[in-house]
């Protein structure tokens, strides 16, 4: 499989979306910088994504920060022996709770390999992941672009992206889900650079990070 690895494989998927689609050419000239956002796979990156969920940025950070620092290392044990205790405090909802405990006892008892997970098809690890209780195709959609560097990806579910493609070619309302996931088709097999364009262009709407974070 392609991985999207370096600037450079975003150079090439920018140029090759350009040509795709030249509607996009507008929305490249106004995003600036789009960034590679790769980060190792594994327990840490997962737990960053689920902490991102339905949550700002500003508060995904936060969580993260103080979750990072209740448990060191940041990992699937750690996370078990300290419990719903370690995770509220930091201020994990309980829905978040159960989705990062969930991971962790999957990963501890051998049934889930997250370093493995990133080689296989996207679909089947999407499967895998979202067997888990909490992680829904979004978590496992952003673990796999962020952590596998999937090139062919688009979280048609995340608001932000709905956001940034809705002002860019002017729909209103802003495309829901499945008309977005439509639309992402023929930006294939390059729908991964898509994503993380439009992420940069909405910094560029409202002066703000979107994008999910990633330990």
């Amino acid at each position: 499989m392609r991985r999207i690895e370096t600037r450079d494989d975003i150079a090439e998927g920018i140029e090759a979306l350009m040509r795709l689609d030249p509607r996009l050419a507008p929305v490249v000239a106004r995003a600036g910088e789009v960034p590679l956002r790769l980060a190792a796979p594994g327990f840490a990156s997962l737990a960053g994504i689920v902490v991102a969920q339905q949550v700002s940025r500003a508060s995904a950070d936060a969580m993260s920060a103080r979750l990072s620092a209740l448990v060191e290392p940041l990992d699937a044990r750690g996370v078990l022996a300290g419990g719903e205790a370690i995770l509220r405090a930091a201020g994990l909802s309980r829905a978040k709770q159960a989705a990062l405990l969930a991971v962790a006892r999957a990963v501890v008892e051998g049934g889930l390999d997250l370093d493995s997970l990133v080689e296989l098809d996207a679909a089947e690890a999407i499967v895998r992941l979202t067997a888990l209780r909490g992680i829904g195709p979004w978590t496992a959609e952003v673990y796999l672009l962020f952590c596998a560097g999937h090139p062919d990806i688009f979280p048609a579910r995340d608001v932000a992206l709905q956001s940034a493609v809705g002002h860019a070619f002017s729909i209103a309302p802003r495309p829901a889900g499945k008309a977005l996931s439509a639309l992402a088709e023929s930006w294939a097999p390059w729908r991964g650079v898509a994503a993380r364009l439009f992420w940069a262009y909405y910094r560029h709407m409202h002066g703000r990070e979107a994008a999910p974070l990633v330990a």
